[in-house]
């Protein structure tokens, strides 16, 4: 039984899940929330970190400067139209995006949109354990493997879930205490 390809399965869940939830706009200033952004740049989509320079100089500011001038209308028109919650401010030379405090209804929205994400990427890793317990079943079914060692391999791939819906779980209420505390 390949418990390896289980394991990496669910290790890129947990990295999709690390991703969104650098995504979500906590109150405090995150280049993360632009990675999904992209701007025509020669015709080409390209992320807005590829065509500018982005800094986080306060707390609750990012500021985009293109490398072009060109683009600040582009980016500009990219941000609105990805609605992240945030109007650009545009001065001619950069871009500012300023983030608002957060009021308690919005910090509550925001633990809701967690811990969907968060049940989300723990259906993903239980389907992968039901592929790998019906994996090995089928391997006990065609005599590969023996009875024993199907109840082993099934206790493998069920501790490999248990650790990586802990992971999921710890990051959860990391990214909550993050949202509740700003």
């Amino acid at each position: 039984m390949d418990f390896k390809n289980i394991e990496e399965r669910m290790q890129k869940t947990i990295s999709v899940f690390a991703e969104n939830l650098a995504e979500i706009r906590a109150g405090r200033a995150n280049p993360a929330i632009l990675n999904k952004i992209k701007v025509n740049y020669y015709g080409v989509p390209t992320p807005i970190n590829q065509v500018a320079g982005i800094s986080v100089p306060e707390a609750r500011l990012i500021v985009i400067q293109p490398w072009e001038a060109s683009l600040l209308k582009e980016i500009e028109k990219e941000i609105l139209k990805a609605e992240i919650g945030i109007n650009p401010n545009n001065d001619g030379k950069v871009i500012r995006l300023n983030f608002p405090e957060l009021n308690e209804e919005r910090r509550k929205e925001i633990v809701k949109e967690v811990k969907k994400l968060s049940e989300d990427a723990k259906v993903s890793v239980r389907a992968i354990r039901r592929d790998g317990m019906d994996e090995a079943k089928a391997m006990q079914k065609d005599s590969k493997i023996t009875e024993d060692e199907l109840r082993n391999s099934e206790n493998e791939i069920q501790k490999l879930t248990d650790k990586y819906i802990d992971e999921i779980d710890k990051m959860t209420d990391e990214k909550e205490k993050e949202v509740m505390s700003i």
